[in-house]
């Protein structure tokens, strides 16, 4: 289909609707039209298995997986069998369900390395929880945050650091200090600098590239030798490198971790996990000062609960992970091959382990463009491709893949195109995509 037919009427008129009702059109940024061609943002109708469909009738293969949630497709069979059986028991109640129990057996021997666990609904409120508890375990106030991981949380600590820092006070902000993933000295110096003051340092034990050797056992003794509590946020590891994480994978155990996205396949559930000594300050059975940990009128949902009971069950029993490498792998090669063939290889770069793929759309000088985004994303979505990412699922299959790729070689040709111009504006029709977090609109 050429882009300058690719029309959604019925979507322009629903964001129209969205953006008068909820600020931003989207109840998380990086679901904002903003962030999509203008006026080709799809508004979805439903999904199955790998595609979802607009409602303009339009169906596409999807990519980003409910940004990195839906690891195992959409509508699972198993989770919705899971899901559909505590729906007619009740979905909340007065006191705790025997779900909780059961969820919570699952999960800690799912992930070994962690003695217990407290469910919540969403990943901010389990690493803001990690935070506090670190603080509250050393009397510290600064927290050290990963500076090459973009998100962490939607709470001050951690947004009062990026470009949308309005309304928060700088006194807050300047107790989160930042280092460099992958350099120990420096870790070292930031924590030496700030001799006794730093609580934890949090990061995402991986991200787009391999740990390097020795990293993460380097950080371990780092925030031993300096008192400290070591957070790995594994929101997306979490299942996607292994059903333990990455420090299942690589063996490296952090005091706290928080897990979330691809836990419950969509439904809403996130997980705060750690040595049982720091957990329990925020339980009944310890002598010192209470720490108010997590207490979330909806994060023992039983249904939500159930969903990730089947996850977990499922990703064991049927080596989703394995599975999700080997997609990410042929689809990673493939457009590695579109773009080279296409002249392009050096300007649509696939980047990240193959069960996590980002792509990066680079100008003639090899820089970041979004106007270059703007123009593959337009013509991925006009041969039936949503992606904002290359992340994979499970319910991908090779035709989906071969699909994916052959839209991929299209959308290159045009970029050559472009860059042989000098100018990718003929080819946009609007607006470029934005970032996310920028300071004004």
């Amino acid at each position: 289909m050429d882009t300058e037919e690719f029309l959604l009427p019925r979507s322009r008129l629903a964001n129209e609707r969205l953006h008068a009702m909820i600020p931003g059109g989207a109840h998380t940024y990086a679901k904002g039209d903003d962030q999509y061609p203008e006026n080709l943002a799809p508004v979805i109708s439903h999904g199955r298995g790998a595609h979802v469909w607009d409602i303009d009738g339009n169906r596409y293969i999807e990519y980003g997986s409910g940004l990195r949630s839906v690891s195992l497709g959409h509508a699972h069979p198993r989770v919705l069998e899971a899901v559909r059986r505590e729906l007619d028991r009740g979905s909340n109640f007065v006191r705790p369900s025997i779900v909780e129990v059961e969820a919570a057996e699952r999960f800690l021997a799912t992930v070994p390395t962690a003695e217990m666990v407290k469910f919540a609904k969403n990943g901010s409120d389990a690493t803001t929880a990690a935070v506090r508890l670190a603080r509250a375990a050393t009397g510290r106030p600064r927290v050290a945050l990963c500076a090459d991981h973009p998100f962490f949380s939607v709470d001050d600590w951690f947004i009062g650091t990026t470009p949308m820092s309005a309304g928060i006070p700088a006194a807050t902000t300047e107790l989160t200090v930042a280092f460099p993933y992958g350099d120990l000295a420096a870790t070292e110096e930031l924590l030496t600098r700030y001799q006794g003051e730093v609580a934890c340092l949090i990061l995402e034990p991986a991200a787009h590239t391999e740990p390097p050797p020795g990293y993460l056992a380097g950080l371990r003794e780092l925030a031993d030798r300096h008192g400290c509590v070591l957070i790995f946020d594994e929101m997306i590891t979490g299942f996607r490198w292994s059903e333990a994480g990455a420090q299942g994978l690589y063996g490296v155990v952090p005091d706290l971790s928080t897990f979330g996205k691809a836990l419950g396949n969509g439904f809403a559930v996130s997980a705060l996990a750690g040595r049982s000594d720091l957990m329990e300050r925020g339980g009944l059975r310890h002598s010192g000062d209470r720490v108010f940990l997590l207490s979330t009128t909806h994060g023992a949902e039983t249904h939500s609960l159930a969903a990730a009971m089947a996850v977990q069950s499922t990703y064991v029993e049927e080596g989703v992970t394995a599975r999700l490498h080997a997609l990410g792998e042929r689809l990673a090669a493939g457009v590695r091959e579109a773009a080279a063939g296409m002249g392009v290889g050096d300007h649509v770069v696939v980047r990240g382990r193959a069960s996590n793929l980002v792509f990066a759309t680079l100008d003639a000088n090899r820089q970041p463009s979004q106007e270059y985004r703007t123009l593959f994303l337009r013509r991925l979505l006009a041969g039936g491709v949503l992606a904002p990412s290359f992340v994979v699922s499970s319910a991908l299959d090779d035709a989906d893949i071969d699909h994916t790729v052959d839209v991929v070689a299209q959308a290159c040709a045009v970029y050559r195109k472009a860059l042989d111009a000098a100018d990718p504006t003929p080819w946009l029709a609007g607006r470029p995509v934005k970032p996310v977090f920028r300071r004004v609109t």
